[in-house]
């Protein structure tokens, strides 16, 4: 009996590890149904199983169940406050919702989307995914609300120092927003100075194409893309 217990106490971690290498698995195959039968289960058998908590958000957010992802998201939250990822997530998710909510219901939203974004950049100085998040969410509500370019600006500054061709498409994406065409255009053509990546060249051949009704140069720039590989 002895012998038995040592034996499942030794193979239970490496049993809930294969198993959610399979979910996990079956998540980037997008078999997102199947992956979550496996997890709900692996959380029944251990509540602290946050790899499996963290997919069951991500899964539910990919098939926009926000209040669902927002649970799991919560439950990383309390369990590990210390990871700035988990509140990024969260804001995320929150941030969703309020989209699909009334304006009322939204409004009442905003004040925990904003901190769940800080909360990241306070424990990860580095976070540059919640300095986008706080960009779109400055640009997209009004005045009245809380919404301001120059904020948005602020973060892009701060984009630009950890990470320079974040923070030209940042300018850009700003610019754009308010139509300020030729300035995006000069920011988008930094970007791509810096760093060459495929979203730098998408997003000024799409300016061109979209914006400025110029798609003989959206064909040039991405044509340029194609000669970088």
């Amino acid at each position: 009996m002895t012998r038995l217990l040592l034996f499942l106490i030794i193979c239970m971690p490496s049993f809930a590890q294969s198993s959610f290498q399979k979910a996990e698995k079956l998540y980037f195959e997008g078999h997102y149904s199947q992956s979550k039968f496996i997890l709900e289960n692996l959380i029944q058998n251990s509540s602290n199983h946050l790899q499996a908590t963290e997919l069951l958000g991500d899964i539910y957010a990919k098939e926009a169940q926000w209040k669902k992802a927002l649970s799991y998201y919560e439950t990383l939250k309390s369990h590990k406050p210390e990871i700035a990822n988990y509140h990024y997530k969260y804001g995320g998710a929150l941030g969703m919702l309020a989209k699909s909510s009334n304006k009322f219901q939204a409004l009442g939203m905003i004040p925990n989307i904003r901190k769940s974004f800080e909360t990241a950049i306070k424990i990860n100085p580095n976070h540059i995914d919640a300095r986008w998040a706080l960009i779109e969410l400055n640009l997209q509500l009004p005045m009245i609300a809380g919404g301001s370019e120059s904020v948005a600006k602020q973060y892009a500054a701060q984009l630009s120092k950890i990470s320079p061709i974040d923070g030209y498409l940042a300018q850009g994406h700003i610019a754009e927003y308010y139509e300020r065409y030729k300035s995006a255009e000069l920011s988008y053509k930094s970007a791509i100075a810096v760093g060459k990546s495929k979203t730098a060249y998408q997003k000024l051949a799409d300016l061109y194409k979209n914006k400025m009704q110029q798609p003989q140069k959206a064909s040039a720039v991405m044509a340029e893309y194609q000669r970088t590989l």
